[in-house]
């Protein structure tokens, strides 16, 4: 938690609950100048391209105080509009397919990363402890210790499940009735909406998407987590281990029954998320016989190895 966003008050607040669950003032934490300074050095110790602007970080920090003075001021009008997202392709690890990659400009990189800092706690306090993908102080290493140590617990059976084309494909409607559950400030929700709606350009040609959260928005991995959030609920009500990397994930079974059930559970709340289970690459594998790649390792027989199918991203 950013100090100087998330005051003795707010924690205290997060700490007791808010009335009715959700919090309703909050765009003035993000246009507060401390919180787009914060957010500045966020985003130029990240680096990144420049947008369709093609304005860089550089560019950006020859007038960085009177731009964020102005963003500020924006912000608090009401009156910013964010740009379209430059998208580019960029390889998959270890296949000859591509992914594509959303760049937002630097100034909406600035306010997204604003925005994050100011959400991210409210999500996170009730985030489950399976979850490891892209949140304060959890990883791919911890998701990969937690695999090894339940298949030496005696977990052989694996659910090894595939979201097809994930982030592509998160409908807006369902994903902004998450968000609202705990965020009632209006404000909030329409910067949020105009990231997720605003135009995509693609080498020249622009479209407006009407699914989805571009991968390379710095909003974008809270909002998927935000998703995919009642999904790790409703395994962790049932008893199952699932370990969970943003839309990578397994479920750990000590029998096929029990692997069988956890991937009807999931086949039937992917298909009413409108979402869908790559049909080639979700199965069921028994660890003792077979083996199965998470995170860029291949598991087999109780141990791991460097996957030849995936490049090690995180290690």
């Amino acid at each position: 938690m950013e100090p100087a966003i998330w005051t003795d008050r707010m924690l205290e607040a997060l700490e007791r609950g808010v009335k009715g669950g959700k919090w309703f003032s909050l765009i003035d934490k993000v246009y507060r100048e401390a919180t787009l300074i914060r957010a500045w050095d966020a985003v130029k110790a990240n680096d990144g391209a420049a947008g369709v602007d093609e304005m860089t970080i550089a560019d950006y920090e020859r007038h960085i105080e009177s731009n964020l003075k102005r963003l500020s001021r924006v912000l608090k009008e009401g009156s910013y509009v964010p740009r379209a997202v430059r998208r580019t392709w960029i390889p998959k690890p270890g296949r000859a397919e591509k992914r594509p990659l959303g760049i937002p400009t630097v100034e909406d990189r600035i306010v997204q990363t604003a925005l994050k800092m100011v959400l991210e706690p409210i999500y996170e306090r009730d985030f489950v402890r399976h979850s490891y993908g892209f949140r304060p102080q959890r990883g791919a290493k911890d998701a990969l210790r937690r695999v090894d140590g339940l298949l030496k617990q005696g977990y052989r059976w694996v659910v090894d499940a595939d979201l097809k084309g994930y982030f592509d494909t998160i409908d807006h409607d369902l994903l902004m009735a998450r968000v609202e559950e705990k965020v009632s400030d209006g404000r909030i929700l329409e910067l949020i909406n105009a990231f997720l709606t605003c135009e995509v350009v693609d080498q020249g040609e622009s479209q407006k998407p009407h699914r989805g959260t571009p991968q390379g928005g710095v909003i974008s991995p809270l909002l998927a987590n935000i998703f995919l959030d009642p999904l790790d609920h409703l395994m962790e009500e049932q008893g199952f281990e699932m370990v969970r990397y943003a839309d990578d994930f397994v479920i750990l079974c000590r029998d096929k029954e029990q692997a069988d059930k956890a991937l009807d559970v999931v086949r039937k709340w992917v298909q009413a998320n409108e979402l869908t289970l790559h049909p080639e690459k979700t199965q069921l594998v028994d660890e003792s016989e077979g083996s199965f790649d998470f995170l860029g390792y291949a598991f087999k027989r109780g141990n791991k190895y460097p996957s030849k199918k995936a490049k090690r991203r995180f290690l």
